[in-house]
Parts: C-alpha cells; structure tokens; sequence
C-alpha cells in the first residue's frame, strides 16, 4: 500500500480567504508524513493550483479535480477542506467532490448549504426545540418597516449577512435610527438579512466531530470579546480572550455539549463542525453552526483538541480516516 494522496483544500472565494489559508498551512504541517502525500489546492476566484513546495503553481483540472506534481498527474484519494465561506463552506465544492467521487472531510453539499444559511438553519432547528433568540429577516429589494423590526426582536438587536461564513457586516443596533445603516452595512456581504435580538449570557464555541458512527463534542470554549460583539476584529485580531474550558458549571458544559451533538445530528452533519451559544440565564441559546471552522494556530478547534489531550496529528488522521 502505497501512501494516501490528500488534498488539502484551502482558500475560497469570500473574504475569508486569507483566514483558510492559514488553516491548510497548519494541516499540511500537521497531516502524518508517514501516512499521507499531501498537496496543497489554492482554490481562488484567478484559479485553481497545487502549490508544490516550490511555490510552482500547478493548475488543477476542473473535470477531475487532478493535477501535475511536476512528474506525473495526481489525483487525490481524499480531500481535507478547510476553506471557510463559499465555495467551500456552502456545499458547492461538496457537490462537486460528491459527483466526482472523491472522499472529502467536510460535511455533505445539504447539510453544508443548509448551515450555511442562517435562516434556513434555525427554522428547521427550531421545529426540533432548539432555541434560539428572536429573529426577523429581511431581503434587498423589500420595504422594510423598522417598528415591526423592533416589536419583533427589541434592542439592542444584532444586524447580520445571513449567508457569510465570517463576522463580516454584522453591526450592534442599541437606538432606532441605526437600524437602517446596519442594514445596508450588512447588504454589502448578503442579500439576505438577518436581525435578532441581542442576548445576554456567556457565549461559549463547542467543536462536534464524528470518529466513524460515534459523534464526539470537545471541551467547551468561552469567548469574551473586549469589543462589544465577537466581530471579525476580536475573532482574527485577538480583540477577544478565548478561555478553554469555559468557566461555566460542569452542569452547563454538559448540557451545552448535549445540545451541540444533537443538533449535529439533526443536521446530518459529518467531519468537524463548531456550534455557538449563549447560555442566558442556564439555558443553551443556539447562535450558529460551522462546518468548515477555523483550524490556523489561534483558532478554537485546535485549542479544544489540545484541551482534549490530543495532538491536531492525531484529530486530523481521525477526520482523514473517517473518509478514506
């Protein structure tokens, strides 16, 4: 048996390519050498590549996912996906993989398109009894009646892209006549909008993968946000403290760990996924699910492993395995 080829999928389309970037580095460096030949794919909006370790761009076909090494043609025994955002995170190159044949550690394309949509995801959740804080939604091109908004979700309330793997065009609405700018803030990202009210809790990140049939959570993280918001700038700029674990009771971290794997279940989920929630007053409120989270140096999942006694060696030979 020879080595397994793996492909590890970085990049994306969305703003959060650069982000991805960082996290198929550190899989590359952490993927068993013994085990796998692995390939970095730059999966950009200008093309497709493996980047030898010369830097040497090598271009990808597109019919089936195959490319030069610079001796022969590869084509990969399975992909690693780590591009946040879209075409990774939003089932597109799920899809594609899932015809082509080729095993690949995220989710599937329906779970992944259905996570990836906000809406979407907490009306079908929400049929299951998981809670969540109140929301209205809004699309672009539609008249919008701020009172409405405000009956429905109070404020301070929250203004979001429904459809953005990141924290992109999210802004705090506290008074009225904010709601309006927020929103066109956030139709720079999304189409679609999402407003919800704000809570007010502990708001703790738990990782949920799966190691064949069994559905493992990691220990729980906290997040305190020195901004007023967990915003792009305190999840990748360090304006957050991430405390692993959480300092919350064992009662809540079970509770919020129970919660996370069945809503992984719920959504047929596979790989790893990370679930947000804010605990107000000891109860679980569901914010969202990722399915491709970050995994680069500063990112939860890989303090959550570490936390669980586990090298990202031995967690990322668990999510290969599981596919090959």
């Amino acid at each position: 048996m020879g080595k397994k080829r793996i492909a590890v999928a970085m990049g994306g389309y969305s703003s959060e390519f650069e982000i991805s970037i960082n996290s198929g580095g550190i899989v590359c460096n952490a993927l068993d050498k013994n085990k796998y030949k692995i390939y970095p794919v730059h999966i950009l909006e200008e093309g497709w590549y493996f980047v030898a370790d010369d830097g040497k761009k090598h271009p990808v076909n597109k019919a089936d996912f195959s490319f030069n090494d610079g001796t022969e043609t590869i084509r990969p025994d399975a992909v690693f996906n780590t591009i946040h955002g879209t075409p990774g995170e939003d089932g597109y190159l799920q899809a594609y993989w899932e015809l082509l044949g080729i095993p690949h550690t995220s989710t599937d394309y329906y779970s992944a398109a259905l996570s990836f949509n906000k809406r979407d995801c907490l009306s079908v959740l929400k049929n299951f009894g998981v809670i969540a804080a109140n929301s209205y939604f809004v699309n672009e091109g539609t008249a919008i009646n701020v009172e409405e908004i405000v009956i429905r979700t109070g404020l301070p309330c929250f203004v979001k892209p429904n459809r953005s793997g990141s924290s992109f065009g999210i802004s705090k609405v506290n008074e009225m006549y904010e709601i309006m700018p927020a929103i066109e803030k956030a139709y720079t990202e999304d189409s679609e909008i999402i407003i919800e009210t704000a809570l007010v809790g502990v708001e703790v990140s738990v990782g949920v993968y799966n190691k064949g049939e069994e559905v493992i959570a990691l220990p729980v993280t906290e997040i305190v946000s020195e901004n007023e918001f967990f915003d792009y700038e305190a999840k990748y700029l360090g304006k957050s403290q991430e405390i692993t674990p959480a300092r919350i009771s064992e009662e809540e971290t079970e509770m919020v760990q129970k919660e996370a794997i069945r809503i992984y279940k719920l959504l047929n989920m596979k790989g790893i996924t990370r679930s947000e929630f804010i605990i107000e007053k000891g109860k679980p409120y569901f914010l969202e699910i990722n399915t491709n989270p970050g995994l680069s140096a500063e990112s939860i999942i890989p303090k959550q492993v570490r936390e669980a006694g586990m090298t990202l060696t031995d967690f990322f030979n668990i999510l290969v395995q599981n596919v090959l």
